[in-house]
């Protein structure tokens, strides 16, 4: 079998796969069980383009599959669905995949490391424990607020809280039936912060050994969590043209609904990699009350637009061109050089 180009469709325990020869012409189609992938692969006795769509165990099953000796291309599977044929099924989806790989304006997902990915793991990690926090956090105000009880937004207030469960409690007239609820309440917070706490030190030192994280953070509104969360998901920054397709990449740009030669921008399309961007819009809110710490142009630029648009917009207009940095950080080299503020430092 002349095979040379191969799709497959994942699964967690049977596989589709869709094989064509140099000619196009469909050389194999089969059903393979989870242990006879790797044994099918090693078996073809040539290097065929494989692709596959970028989704749970892509990024293992590539990494398996190059060791093989084979070219593996990941897609974005929005970028697959259009070359699907009528009906939707484990064999047309592989057919799918098959055309789709051998398409030159096709693009590709950079297969990770699994240093990358396990870093990733945990920034998911404390993203969903963040989350969780924030849960308790409204429930245990919410609760207390039946009762009277009101403390002020932010760290402090939740301290005092939590200090007047746990440690006051007889003191607040609050009927003893809800002391098992809020108590419980109290200690899970308690403990989410104490894991959130130990993987960002996890974090921070993962990022003090990753010279392109280190760079990264060079750039104002970029810190450890960014920085490394950044390195991670993009290893190869060649695979954008430009630091503004990076920045369309994150869905920082405007969507447009542009027809007959007349443009029509709206808001930002919050496409690509949310986690990444809300941590740049993040940065960029924190940095417009600290403006000294950008270049004398990006902070003319930005008192100009906060002159005559909201807040809001302009730090998310910021979080672009710190993204846009971030690129030219990446594939260029270098760090983030703000001769103003070091000369003020």
């Amino acid at each position: 079998m002349q095979i040379t180009t191969i799709g497959v469709d994942l699964a967690k325990s049977v596989f589709q796969v869709h094989g064509v020869d140099a000619a196009g012409e469909v050389v194999v189609r089969r059903r393979l069980r989870r242990a006879q992938v790797l044994p099918f692969f090693a078996g073809l006795g040539r290097r065929c383009l494989v692709g596959m769509e970028a989704c749970a165990s892509a990024h293992h099953w590539a990494r398996e599959l190059m060791a093989l000796g084979h070219a593996v291309r990941l897609m974005p599977p929005a970028y697959v669905k259009p070359y699907v044929r009528r009906q939707k099924n484990d064999a047309a989806d592989a057919a799918a995949i098959c055309e789709a790989v051998s398409r030159p304006s096709m693009r590709f997902v950079p297969v990770k490391t699994t240093e990358a990915q396990a870093m990733l793991s945990l920034h998911r990690t404390r993203a969903l424990l963040v989350k969780n926090r924030t849960m308790l956090v409204n429930a245990l105000r919410a609760h207390l607020s039946e009762f009277g009880h009101v403390a002020a937004q932010g760290q402090g207030g939740l301290a005092a809280l939590v200090a007047l469960v746990e440690k006051r409690f007889a003191e607040t007239g609050i009927p003893a039936m809800a002391a098992p609820a809020l108590i419980s309440l109290a200690r899970q917070i308690r403990l989410l912060s104490g894991e959130i706490g130990a993987l960002e030190r996890g974090i921070r030192a993962a990022h003090a050994k990753d010279e392109a994280s280190r760079r990264l953070a060079s750039i104002p509104s970029i810190g450890p969590l960014a920085a490394s969360a950044i390195a991670a998901s993009v290893p190869d920054a060649g695979q954008f043209r430009s630091g503004r397709e990076f920045a369309a990449w994150l869905g920082l740009t405007p969507r447009q609904s542009s027809s007959g030669g007349k443009e029509r921008l709206g808001a930002i399309s919050k496409k690509g990699n949310c986690y990444l961007r809300s941590l740049l819009v993040v940065g960029a809110t924190s940095i417009l009350r600290r403006r000294g710490a950008l270049s004398e142009e990006h902070r003319a630029w930005l008192e100009r637009l906060l002159a005559k648009k909201p807040a809001r917009l302009a730090s998310v207009a910021l979080a672009n061109k710190v993204a846009r940095i971030a690129w030219a950080v990446l594939a260029r080299g270098g760090v983030y050089r703000n001769e103003a503020a070091q000369a003020a430092a």
